[in-house]
């Protein structure tokens, strides 16, 4: 194994919290279905658009999960969304339902980026193929 490839309990812990947020997302993605069909006309819209973005999420953290070392821009991307929304629910915190979106997405930010460090994400950025050479050999030593 290299020195760049993360261990492989390292990697293992690291998929197995991308998994648990993918199917978290999904969960959400079931909560929003109801929201939507209960939405208002002025809402339903907006209301649509957030649920159906959880299927995306869930999909984003599933390709992570699958392959964390293979997409350039994709940690930093799902990254960026979670903590700017986690940071704007604690501006509202006050609003309704900003406390329970601060601590879903604190959660889902912590375990992301606990799983960007297990994993090391950041080889997606490496030249030449090495984090699709690291990918290979740690998936030859978890056999």
């Amino acid at each position: 194994m290299s020195v760049a490839t993360p261990a492989p309990w390292a990697d293992r812990i690291g998929r197995t919290l991308l998994a648990f947020d993918a199917v978290a997302t999904v969960g959400a993605f079931a909560y929003g279905i109801g929201r939507v069909l209960e939405a208002s006309d002025a809402t339903v819209q907006m209301e649509f658009w957030v649920t159906t973005a959880y299927l995306v999420f869930a999909g984003l953290w599933a390709l992570l999960a699958w392959r964390p070392r293979q997409f350039r821009g994709l940690w930093e991307l799902v990254l960026a969304q979670k903590i700017a929304v986690t940071v704007f629910a604690f501006v509202l915190i006050d609003t309704d339902g900003a406390s329970r979106n601060a601590v879903s997405d604190t959660i889902m930010v912590v375990t992301t980026l606990a799983a960007y460090f297990l994993c090391r994400g950041w080889l997606t950025w490496r030249r030449s193929g090495t984090a699709e050479v690291a990918e290979g050999q740690l998936a030859d030593a978890t056999r």
